[in-house]
């Protein structure tokens, strides 16, 4: 699992350990690990007369910056330091001088050096700066942008906020960024993410100081794994899980046929369809059980999926009032969204799940749709207490967060942008259902989902080639053998 932090916790984790180690050993384990970092993205044997520049503010992320750079320096990069801040880090700058590093000042046109550079370490703000960059430091921060260098961010690119993933104002992107102790939220959400290329942890120490439960967590392969719904020897199709499916509509009954998909590929023991769009469905897969309604006459399921493709007719409310009465956990996506309340919602015993993407995550909110792309880690955390319901919000980032927020958010790694096609979230809803109706708790459910997902769309891509949501439910298969060996 990858875990991230809030600026809060990481300054407390790292006090507590300052306290028991000698003055500076923190700084000097970053820049240790900034300095490896540097050496190979600049390629075996090309550290030595490599041309560097370190654009250096104020706060210890200058520090970290200015040491690493002595490092390169005394092995034999050409070394520049510009200072954008106040003042600097003595000590480090001290280190940097007596390794023959060169200092300037952003008065001093440290633009050549920026054109001929290699590399540029971006150290100007660290996990505290807020709203964007100063007007100062955006003319360097663009030639460092402009030039043929690699950009490599110190702990954080500057310029996001490190809490929330927020651009608040101009940034600078990176090329990759090595961070220090634990990842930070707004490395793994978008906008941020996309300003910090590749990401490295650099270990510092501070596993033993950090909270057991962090703000922020990413499965990975082996987390899937484990989580993953495996028949047993007395396994039936009811034991397996029955996933009901309320979906499509004489206008959009692809809808139907891609939910449908994604469930029966996400292992359902059995799928009961109930809606208008049974000939489409029961031609592409003739093993599901074929209801014309109502919801609450199909027969006994573990878990429901309402909305894809259920356009805006009067039976909508109608069907999904009779399934939010039922006892089982309950996916809300598309269109059963714009017949929800939060009343509807939060008077329920069993759980509720919402798949919004930005558009209707907006709706619910009573924003607008930009309010949500730009925080998206707030927008989840609003919906999830607003509507007590487990939210997954899709997007370029996709995240889910349990009811109340109470627990860490979710953010899944595999998401590509092969998604933005129609029907991608009609697949998404009926392989989550289906984890749903296996037994997987919500979190579980929507965020192995999401993973799945991810994956079964770039293995659909393959070098780059477009898909379509058919092709995505057509990769499920193949992305569970990827999880699972």
């Amino acid at each position: 699992m990858r875990t991230a932090y809030r600026v809060e916790t990481v300054r407390a984790a790292e006090a507590e350990l300052m306290a028991r180690l000698p003055e500076g050993t923190l700084m000097q384990r970053a820049a240790a690990g900034l300095a490896a970092a540097c050496c190979s993205l600049l390629g075996k044997g090309r550290v030595y007369g490599a041309r560097v520049v370190l654009l250096v503010g104020s706060g210890d992320n200058g520090g970290d910056a200015l040491y690493a750079g002595a490092r390169l320096a005394r092995r034999g990069a050409g070394v520049t330091a510009v200072l954008l801040g106040a003042r600097a880090h003595e000590g480090g700058l001290a280190a940097l001088r007596r390794a023959g590093g060169r200092v300037v000042g952003a008065h001093d046109d440290p633009y050549d050096a920026l054109a001929a550079a290699d590399l540029v370490m971006d150290g100007i703000t660290g996990i505290g700066g807020q709203g964007g960059l100063r007007p100062d430091a955006v003319p360097v921060a663009r030639a460092a942008r402009g030039s043929d260098a690699v950009v490599v961010a110190v702990d954080l690119p500057s310029g996001v906020d490190a809490d929330t993933g927020e651009v608040a104002g101009e940034a600078l992107r990176a090329d990759a960024t090595i961070t220090f102790g634990t990842y930070k939220p707004g490395l793994l959400v978008d906008p941020a993410r996309e300003y910090a290329g590749a990401l490295r942890l650099v270990d510092i120490g501070l596993g033993a100081t950090l909270p057991s439960v962090p703000d922020l967590e990413a499965l990975q392969h082996e987390d899937v794994a484990r989580r993953l719904p495996v028949p047993g020897a007395e396994s039936d199709k009811y034991r397996r899980g029955v996933v009901g499916i309320v979906a499509g509509s004489a206008r959009y009954p692809g809808a139907a046929v891609l939910a449908v998909s994604g469930a029966l590929r996400g292992g359902a023991g059995a799928v009961r369809y109930v809606g208008p769009a049974g000939d489409a469905v029961i031609a592409a897969h003739p093993e599901t059980l074929i209801h014309s309604g109502p919801p609450e006459q199909a027969g006994r399921v573990q878990a429901w999926v309402a909305g894809p493709g259920l356009g805006e007719g009067p039976g909508v409310a109608v069907a999904l009032a009779q399934i939010l009465a039922t006892d089982v956990p309950v996916l809300i996506d598309a269109d059963g969204l714009r017949a929800l309340t939060p009343a509807a919602v939060r008077g329920r015993s069993a759980p509720t799940l919402l798949t919004p993407h930005a558009g209707e995550a907006a709706a619910l909110l009573g924003v607008p749709r930009e309010e949500v792309e730009a925080g998206r880690l707030s927008a989840v955390r609003e919906l999830a207490t607003r509507y007590g319901a487990t939210v997954l919000l899709k997007g370029s980032t996709t995240l889910v967060c349990g009811p109340g927020a109470t627990g860490p958010v979710r953010v899944n790694p595999t998401g590509t942008s092969w998604l933005a096609t129609a029907g991608s979230g009609d697949v998404l809803s009926g392989l989550a259902g289906a984890l749903l109706a296996s037994g997987l708790p919500p979190l579980d459910a929507l965020s192995v989902g999401a993973y799945l997902h991810g994956l079964a769309a770039r293995r659909a891509s393959g070098s780059g080639s477009p898909v379509a949501a058919s092709d995505v439910a057509e990769g499920l298969a193949g992305a569970w053998r990827d999880v699972v060996g």
